[in-house]
């Protein structure tokens, strides 16, 4: 059995102190310790990506990464998201991207790290970023809010 460890962990902006077995996922911490259930388990296994978060900055899939990695750098979830890009979120809902919804917020938060790398995203850069599994096949719309978010 893994060592508890205590440490502080900056989600959406705001400290929260966490005691937790050292190899616990952040995706767990997050939704389990934290309440912040907005990220979502599917696969568990970093194939899916419904669990993807920004962890200073750049996308993670939480249900691998080990929170205790995340310590002393800004984590920002779902939840946090409008702060971050408020016209993705608005994109998102213009174009009706989604239909059931569950992979929608990794599917956020992956879109918005790709527009930070690359703020004018062509067809060839959302494809190789956005790696997703939608069961819905809502691609086509991800496409375009991602565009209109970029405005391109």
């Amino acid at each position: 059995m893994a060592d508890t460890v205590s440490y502080t962990l900056n989600v959406n902006g705001k400290n929260y102190p966490v005691t937790a077995p050292s190899e616990t996922p952040l995706l767990w911490v997050l939704r389990d310790i934290l309440g912040l259930t907005g990220t979502k388990y599917s696969c568990g296994i970093e194939k899916c990506f419904a669990c993807s978060v920004l962890v200073g900055g750049q996308v993670e899939h939480s249900c691998v990464f080990d929170a205790t990695s995340a310590a002393g750098k800004p984590v920002v979830t779902i939840e946090g998201l409008g702060t971050v890009n408020p016209a993705l979120q608005q994109a998102w809902v213009a174009e009706q991207v989604p239909q059931c919804g569950y992979c929608q917020s990794g599917m956020l938060v992956a879109a918005a790290g790709l527009l930070k790398e690359t703020p004018k995203p062509n067809d060839s850069d959302i494809n190789s970023f956005m790696s997703n599994i939608c069961a819905c096949g809502t691609y086509p719309r991800v496409r375009k809010a991602i565009k209109r978010a970029a405005g391109v």
